[in-house]
This record gives C-alpha cells, sequence and structure tokens, in this order.
C-alpha cells in the first residue's frame, strides 16, 4: 500500500493534463504482454505486425511490460494537453547522468543488454535516435486514432473537473479507481507494489487519465519530477468500438431509437453537429433530445469555444453497458 500526505498547498496545486507520450509507451508496454490487451485487442492486431518491422528493441528494453520503467521515458506533461512533439523534446534533452542513472536502476545495478550499451555510452546521440524510432511508432500505430484515444481522456478530464467544482478533493479522488481511496488527509493507493507514505511537501499532484493503462494506476514519484498519478480513464471498453452502431432494442425500448443512438454516440465528447451528422438527424432536433437527456442525468454539456461538448454521464455508462 502507499499513500500520498497532502498539505493545503499539494491541493492548491493538484492540476490535470494528458500525455500523449505515456500512451506511446503503456502502448509498447501492452504488446509485449497478451494479458493486457483485453480491452484493445482491435487496435493490437493492427498495431503488431506493424511495429514488427521497427527498430523499436531499444524502447521495448527501456519498458518492460511489467515493474518499474525509467521516468525520463515518461515526464509528468507541464500543459494540459501536451503534444507528443513537446514530450520527445523532452526526452531528447534528458540529462546524460539522468539516463545513466534509471538505466542502472531498471537492471538493478547489473550490465545492461547490449541492445541499451550505445545509450548509456553516448545518451545524447542515442536519444535523438530513439526519439524518431518513437515518432514513426507513432505515426503509423496510434496518431490515426489520437482523435478518439484524445477525446476520450479530454471527457474524463471534463468529468474530474467538474467533481472538484461540487464536491473538493474528495469527490475528485472518489471514484478515480476502486483500489484508491482519500482518507483525511492521505489518497490511499491500495494495489500498489510500493509500501510507503510519502509527503508531497507543497509540489501537488498532477492526475493523468490514460487509455492503456487501463488495468490499475501508476505513479511517478521521484525527483526531479512532479508528483504523478497515472489512472484508467472512464469508458476505455468502449474505445474501440465501431462508431454508429446501432442501439440496442432494449435501450431503444426505453429511451427511444433517437435518444438511444445519441447514448451510443456519446462514448467520447461529441458537439451537437457532429452529433448530427453521426445520426442524420437536423442540428435542432439533436439539441432538443440533448436537452431531454441531460434533464435526466444522462448527458452533460462542457463548453469548449463556440461549441458546447456533450458526454455521457456514468448512470447512462452503466445504461448502455447493460443493453449492448
Amino acid at each position: 500500500m502507499a499513500a500520498f500526505a497532502f498539505t493545503v498547498e499539494d491541493l492548491a496545486r493538484l492540476r490535470f493534463a494528458i500525455s500523449p507520450m505515456w500512451e506511446l509507451i503503456t502502448s509498447l508496454q501492452m504488446l509485449q504482454d497478451a494479458g493486457r490487451a483485453a480491452a484493445h485487442l482491435p487496435w493490437v492486431r493492427a498495431a503488431m505486425p506493424v511495429a514488427a518491422e521497427l527498430d523499436l528493441a531499444v524502447a521495448l528494453r527501456l519498458s518492460p511490460s511489467k515493474g518499474w520503467m525509467p521516468d525520463f521515458l515518461t515526464p509528468p506533461p507541464t500543459t494540459p494537453i501536451a503534444t507528443l512533439e513537446d514530450e520527445l523534446e523532452t526526452l531528447r534533452a534528458t540529462p546524460a547522468e539522468t539516463v545513466r542513472g534509471d538505466v542502472g536502476r531498471l537492471f538493478k545495478g547489473r550490465r545492461a543488454p547490449a541492445a541499451l550499451e550505445p545509450l548509456m555510452a553516448d545518451p545524447r546521440r542515442e536519444l535523438k535516435r530513439l526519439a524518431g524510432v518513437l515518432a514513426e511508432y507513432w505515426e503509423l500505430t496510434l496518431e490515426p486514432h489520437w482523435p478518439r484515444i484524445q477525446a476520450l481522456l479530454e471527457a474524463d478530464l471534463s468529468h474530474r473537473a467538474r467533481r472538484l467544482t461540487e464536491r473538493g478533493a474528495a469527490g475528485v479522488f472518489a471514484d478515480l479507481n476502486d483500489s484508491i481511496v482519500w482518507e483525511e488527509d492521505m489518497l490511499v493507493l491500495r494495489d500498489s507494489s510500493c509500501d510507503t507514505l510519502r509527503s508531497l511537501d507543497g509540489r501537488g499532484l498532477v492526475l493523468v487519465p490514460s487509455a492503456f493503462q487501463w488495468q490499475r494506476p501508476s505513479t511517478i514519484v521521484d525527483p526531479p519530477w512532479q508528483p504523478t498519478l497515472l489512472y484508467p480513464a472512464r469508458g476505455v471498453g468502449l474505445l474501440w468500438e465501431q462508431q454508429g452502431v446501432s442501439a440496442s432494442d432494449q435501450l431503444a425500448g426505453v429511451l427511444g431509437t433517437t435518444r438511444a443512438a445519441l447514448l451510443a454516440a456519446l462514448d467520447a465528447p461529441r458537439s451537437t453537429t457532429a452529433l448530427a451528422a453521426q445520426i442524420e438527424l437536423t442540428p435542432g432536433g439533436v439539441s432538443q433530445h440533448l436537452s431531454a437527456l441531460k434533464e435526466a442525468g444522462l448527458v452533460t454539456g462542457t463548453r469548449h469555444g463556440r461549441s458546447v461538448l456533450y458526454v455521457r454521464t456514468p448512470l447512462a455508462d452503466r445504461m448502455v453497458g447493460l443493453a449492448v
């Protein structure tokens, strides 16, 4: 069991972020462990042959499917929605002593595998090469799906922000994961491999939802990084469902075909215009149905610029899941 002790200053520095690099690296871990792939099988089947053609030896050695991996691979994002290029630039700039120290920790003082010897000898040069390979892997396996993944992660952040406004920090942590509980001034991770109590010491905490870290939370706690909690995003099980599939007859029988179809489409945030195009209805008609669903507590809306993005509530998630 691990626990983070909060002060008032830590609560004031609580923030949310999305990390494309974290999704990239945890997707590599998934390709090495079939047991982690259940929620992402359609993606795994398509990505596996592509990854096999790339020179990923160094990346795979640095990201084992189980246990600790070097923090320099996945530094906590410094902005709410980082870009992959921003994070690759941070990777390229990692000090040589940090690389060597993290690799030494990964292999517990044993000699690094032959594939990592060039990295240990010349970290600056090899980090540039590694960043190039990871960028290629991203372009071929993840970038085509990133809008959908990002929409899922942003929907989770909207949910967390709303919980923070309505219920404070305890509300944010209450439904992060079954293994995470808020007890007085501490955040407790019951399913952690570490048995430790850490004080955040005014550094705050970064909360990062993840699509590929879907089974259990993970943490980054060692300096110089800001303490970070990475947790499974809401609705991951719906990520690879085909868009536009018809709603089940059971749900349609209760709500009507149109409203059931709207709930099925709202697995990720969508605007009225996008929904209208997807289910072939006028924007005005969609708006009327969304108002009814919102009043019933089945959808919520968040303004982004000139648009309002709608997403299902947890109650609606359960309804759709039971009806599928």
